[in-house]
């Protein structure tokens, strides 16, 4: 069985959505071919040899962007079966199975993958047998990212002036919280399932040795399991002194696990991004995010005192949002000195509404968007001000253009904040080029 595993977008990292399930299918006999759209394109020979190809959709971004890649493969080979898995793909399958997609998996998708291999190679290519989304739990492999693009094809982090190449891997899959607007819950629905530490390890051993000088956790949320987490930064550093890595954890949870902050930084952690969203408490309400504007505050403090980096991320443009409140949200981050920690994009995200989404429980919510957009992936939403929706345009496009001309956080900042308040900025910024990042910004 000739298997063509492909990934379109994967926030600038080497695919683990490929690695992982291809250790699985190479361990079940099948011949695998890894590619990733974002660094290289289809090979035509692959496409046409090969039985099954299953396309990763982790994101809403690699999704719209797989679209295209499932027709020209369809249309290069008639007779191959079609698959999707990945959090995008159960939340979608009415669409897909519209693009010819025979069969979509969510959830722990390893498992499923190497079933429908199994089952096409034995002659069985009947309806979908295996579960749309599955959470059982798994004895995970360490992946294999034999085939896959060099780390110096990826995102690299910047700090003190130098680049790190970096690796990534997952301790961990789902999340306890029901964050309204997060594309986790409609699949996990609050399921949390650890990797086991042997093979987190192993794939980080595998990555070092491949010249990964820096690791990037895809959790959800690290601490979901601190001491899960814990155990296997305390093994990482011990094993790997010299390694930095970085992590996404929720405010809540750096707040109720502070005592695990220092563990974080000794063993090597940069920093920590935390999806804060909005500094608005009635937002933060409407999206279940589980703390406030006070607990954003009081984090701030509390990583500068245990010498971590916070890296907040917003949902900056969303049905409430209001100009008044946008420049309240830049004046924050002047006040609290986290200007060079944000990426520019995080100053211009539109609120998503997936398929599924728990935003729809809003009666506001459903009021205002239009019909399900299948081939957008969303529901469109206009803001009652349009002034509002003109803003968040205006901001896309400057930051595009500042990006395009390389300009620094500061600099890009200055002139969001003077489209805002239709005036220039009455403070200095200083730029911080100690503060540690990842040179690929998008997010969703």
């Amino acid at each position: 069985m000739k298997v063509l595993l492909v990934s379109t977008y994967e926030l600038g990292r080497q695919p683990f959505g490929l690695a992982s399930p291809a250790a699985w299918l190479r361990a079940g006999g099948c011949t695998v071919t890894c590619v990733d759209l974002a660094c290289s394109v289809l090979p035509r020979s692959a496409v046409e040899e090969a039985d099954l190809a299953a396309f990763y959709l982790p994101m809403h971004t690699a999704t719209r962007l797989a679209v295209p890649a499932i027709q020209k493969v369809r249309a290069l080979n008639p007779g191959i079966h079609l698959c999707c898995y990945g959090l995008y793909a159960p939340v979608n399958e009415t669409y897909l199975r519209g693009l010819g997609v025979e069969t979509v998996l969510g959830g722990e998708f390893e498992q499923g993958l190497r079933d429908l291999a199994a089952r096409l190679g034995n002659g069985d290519c009947g309806p979908q047998r295996e579960a749309l989304i599955s959470l059982g739990r798994q004895s995970f492999l360490v992946p294999d990212r034999n085939g896959l693009p060099s780390f110096r094809r990826y995102a690299k982090l910047l700090a003190n002036g130098e680049e790190k190449l970096v690796g990534f891997t997952e301790a961990s899959r789902g999340c306890k919280h029901f964050c309204r607007h997060c594309p986790i819950v409609p699949v996990y629905n609050g399921t949390f399932r650890v990797v086991q530490p042997e093979v987190v390890l192993g794939d980080i051993r595998q990555q070092v040795a491949l010249g990964a000088q820096h690791i990037t956790f895809g959790d959800a949320d690290f601490f979901n399991g601190p001491a899960h987490a814990a155990a296997i930064v305390e093994a990482l550093h011990a094993e790997h002194p010299a390694l930095t890595y970085d992590v996404t954890i929720k405010i809540e949870h750096l707040l109720r696990h502070r005592d695990l902050l220092p563990v974080l930084k000794r063993t090597g952690c940069l920093f920590v991004t935390s999806a804060v969203e909005s500094i608005d408490d009635a937002v933060l309400e409407k999206l279940a995010k589980g703390h406030t504007r006070a607990d954003f505050i009081q984090v701030v403090a509390l990583m500068r005192d245990t010498g971590l980096v916070l890296t907040p991320t917003f949902v900056t443009f969303t049905p409430w949002t209001t100009r008044r409140g946008y420049r309240e949200l830049l004046q924050l981050l002047v006040d609290l000195g986290l200007v060079e920690n944000v990426s520019p994009i995080q100053l211009a995200i539109r609120l998503l509404i997936p398929a599924g989404s728990l935003l729809l429980e809003l009666p506001e919510i459903r009021e205002l968007v239009d019909p399900f957009d299948a081939a957008a992936l969303s529901y469109r939403w206009r803001h009652s001000d349009p002034a509002v929706d003109e803003l968040c345009t205006q901001v896309q496009s400057l930051i595009q253009g500042e990006e395009r001309r390389k300009a620094s956080r500061v600099e890009i900042f200055r002139r969001i904040w003077e489209l805002a308040h239709e005036r220039p900025p009455d403070f200095h910024l200083d730029s911080r080029a100690s503060i540690p990042y990842l040179n690929e910004p998008w997010y969703c």
